[in-house]
């Protein structure tokens, strides 16, 4: 089933121009404070990291520095384990659960991996609630050559240094219930493309690379993560968000052809967490947690396995 007209901004059935995604960007309001919620945590854990700002995003009037927390003890002879939040910005898990990560077991590692989290690479969309930049495009499409996104680009130039090193990147998501209220609407109407309506998976479940799907290691981050929160059961088609479910909780995607963040590596073991915060069945703690206990299990699987 299709809807033709379903959005306050734009024609059905012509894409966006300059003017239609000014109207969108002056409906954008501020709903929180990135300065308080991460960049204030940042500030808290720069005694225990090194703490590196990779860039700056200038959007008028504000600007967002962006920071990336480093294991104290770098040792160019350990592998690297990524872990990045807020590339949709309004993830909130995402974000807090990088952060809960660094905090409470980023140290654990020491030793025996150089660690880097990444808790927030939109903070414009984290401030607003929103998946997109003010450009009105996806981060999360535009992990890619030149890329036109500037929160994508910052981070491919900081991850440039150490890609090839990098043994595990986890990338944490969620899907709420707004992708079907907002933003899938909003992403139909700025393409000019009929809106088709989905569903949203009740639960945890992972985005696994295609072309290096690594079932063992989606797997260990599921039951590690099925401690702590649901996993999400297959929709009657056998699909989560319309992509076949390849293992319980997992589905596949081609990270590197569609830009997405998880694909910005050479990691052999790489996978996109996406969290269900809308559930009647999860707390905003447990959403932090699940993201913290796929973040640790990923880890230790990629150094059980190196």
């Amino acid at each position: 089933m299709t809807v033709e007209a379903f959005y306050p901004i734009g024609t059905p059935g012509k894409p966006w121009g300059d003017v239609e995604k000014a109207e969108w960007l002056s409906r954008q309001r501020r709903q929180r404070s990135y300065a308080d919620d991460v960049l204030g945590m940042v500030e808290r854990l720069r005694a225990r990291f090194d703490v590196v700002q990779y860039g700056e995003l200038d959007y008028a009037p504000d600007r967002y520095p962006l920071f990336a927390l480093k294991s104290r003890d770098w040792n160019d002879a350990l592998p690297v384990m990524l872990v990045t939040g807020g590339v949709h910005g309004y993830e909130t898990s995402g974000v807090h659960g990088a952060l809960q990560f660094a905090d409470r077991h980023a140290e654990e590692y020491a030793g025996r991996a150089n660690v880097v989290v990444v808790p927030c690479v939109s903070p414009w969309g984290y401030e607003r609630i929103h998946r997109w930049d003010p450009y009105a495009l996806d981060p999360n499409r535009n992990f890619i050559p030149d890329s036109p996104a500037p929160e994508s680009a910052a981070l491919m130039r900081l991850v440039a240094s150490f890609r090839e090193r990098v043994s595990m990147h986890i990338d944490l998501h969620e899907t709420t219930d707004t992708d079907e209220s907002e933003f899938r609407p909003a992403l139909s109407a700025r393409d000019g493309t009929p809106y088709e309506p989905g569903t949203i998976p009740d639960g945890f479940y992972l985005c696994a690379d295609s072309a290096n799907p690594q079932p063992e290691f989606q797997q260990a981050v599921i039951a590690a993560v099925a401690k702590v929160t649901h996993i999400a059961p297959a929709d009657p088609d056998g699909t989560l968000i319309g992509s076949p479910v390849v293992a319980p909780g997992v589905i596949e995607y081609p990270l590197v052809k569609w830009g997405l963040c998880a694909g910005i590596t050479a990691a052999r073991w790489r996978t996109t967490t996406e969290v269900y915060p809308d559930s009647p069945r999860a707390t905003p703690e447990q959403c932090n947690a699940a993201q913290v206990a796929a973040a640790c299990a990923a880890i230790d699987y990629a150094l059980a396995h190196a």
